[in-house]
């Protein structure tokens, strides 16, 4: 499963969500999914889980793929 680093030394989140494959790709968007579930029911979540960039970089990755037919 893909993790996201949070490291100023590290890639930036969009070049670390190219570097997903497939199945990490969508586990990581469900991953994003379910946090921000717990934030809508008001669970206490931390800032550094839930990052306001994630779902639109994802489906932006997704769809690219998409248009390359690289997507399985």
């Amino acid at each position: 499963m893909g993790q996201f680093a949070n490291d100023d030394d590290t890639l930036s989140l969009e070049e670390q969500i190219k570097s997903l494959g497939d199945d990490e790709l969508l586990d990581f968007w469900e991953e994003t999914q379910h946090l921000l579930k717990l934030l809508n029911s008001g669970e206490p979540v931390s800032e550094e889980q839930v990052h306001p960039e994630y779902e639109r970089l994802i489906l932006q990755e997704l769809q690219v793929r998409s248009g390359r037919g690289e997507l399985r």
